[in-house]
């Protein structure tokens, strides 16, 4: 039965992509909405700051949206919009306000920002900000410095207070690594089953664009351990979090691996000749790496990943599963053995219990 494709209008108009973006920027609004709300309230009716915009707008520019909201890149981006509010004050004394000023004052920040951070973010968040102060006139000076350093604790405060669920991301961003991974591997032993060098190429270029992935699963889990820290209502999860760094940091490996062997198949496929059985040695591997996908989320099922690669771990001597093939079918079956450690490791297992896994060779 074939299933109808949505294209032209109709997936033009598709709400469900928007509805997805909303749901998953949920906490994210809402620290910005109490944040900047708070900064402005407490600023204006706390300290009686006639219009202390700046106390709303570092909260939004600092929090943003973005899927990395480390407190470190949040404080960042406070210090950058500080910078620049301090830079237009000092300039609005010496100079006053003015076309002219203006551009001064942008120049100025500037370079002061790139001097002090090799991010371009953070030169951009001062000029803004800069902009807004010579722009709009104060009532007394240095006002919004105080302004600036209000919404800036306003933002950790929330960070930390109003957390974003770290493992829902991290988990998120797991799951399309380890499905890429799987299509990759997949393509791979296709080609080895048909001998189709094409085929290998099409894995070859699938296990390439591997990395991007894992990026952001490293971005994710960083950003999530980093709120954990110091957020009290993420206590529980900092192990889960720490230990999913760990399999992160095996899975990178394997990801590496993985090209290798795509390189390794692309060039056996040459000679149009069907590898049933590198083929099937490589389905094994991957239906083991699903287990291990499944135990980020379960970890009672470590135990059952790892006999699962254990099983295939002790037929991986090139010798004894191909006696009478080539050189270069052999070393392609020698090639899954890094991959298979990496995923051991991955169970919760030493490099070295892991390697001692494999058969001598």
């Amino acid at each position: 039965m074939t299933q109808a494709v949505p294209t032209g209008w109709r997936r033009r108009i598709d709400p469900r992509p928007a509805f997805a973006r909303v749901s998953a920027s949920g906490i994210p609004i809402l620290q910005i909405v109490v944040a900047a709300t708070a900064a402005y309230a407490f600023a204006h009716g706390v300290l009686g700051h006639p219009s202390p915009l700046l106390a709303a707008t570092v909260t939004v520019g600092s929090l943003g949206l973005v899927r990395d909201a480390r407190p470190r890149g949040v404080l960042e981006t406070v210090l950058g919009m500080l910078v620049g509010i301090v830079v237009a004050e000092l300039l609005l004394l010496v100079a006053g306000t003015g076309w002219w000023q203006i551009g001064l004052a942008l120049g100025v920040t500037l370079v002061v920002a790139r001097f002090l951070s090799p991010q371009a973010g953070f030169a951009i968040a001062a000029a803004i900000q800069s902009l807004i102060v010579m722009a709009i006139p104060s009532p007394a000076p240095f006002l919004r410095v105080y302004d600036g350093i209000i919404g800036g604790i306003a933002a950790l405060i929330v960070t930390a207070f109003i957390p974003r669920n770290p493992l829902k991301t991290e988990l998120r961003d797991a799951r399309a690594l380890f499905a890429a991974l799987d299509a990759a591997a997949a393509t791979l032993a296709q080609a080895l089953r048909r001998g189709d060098r094409l085929r290998a190429e099409r894995g070859l270029e699938k296990a390439r664009a591997l990395t991007p992935l894992a990026d952001h699963w490293r971005s994710s889990l960083e950003s999530g351990i980093a709120i954990a820290r110091i957020s009290p209502f993420l206590r529980r999860q900092r192990a889960e979090l720490q230990r999913h760094e760990r399999v992160r940091a095996s899975l990178d490996l394997a990801v590496r691996n993985l090209r290798v062997i795509a390189r390794r198949v692309v060039y056996v496929c040459d000679d149009g000749r069907a590898r049933p059985v590198p083929a099937e040695l490589l389905a094994e591997v991957m239906r083991a790496a699903s287990v291990v996908s499944d135990s980020l989320e379960d970890i009672a099922l470590q135990p059952a990943a790892r006999e699962a690669l254990y099983a295939v771990a002790r037929r991986l001597d090139p010798a004894d599963v191909l006696p009478d093939a080539s050189l270069g079918d052999q070393n392609l079956v020698a090639a899954l053995r890094p991959l298979v450690v990496d995923l051991l490791t991955a169970t919760g297992l030493t490099p070295a219990e892991a390697r001692a896994a494999i058969p001598r060779i």
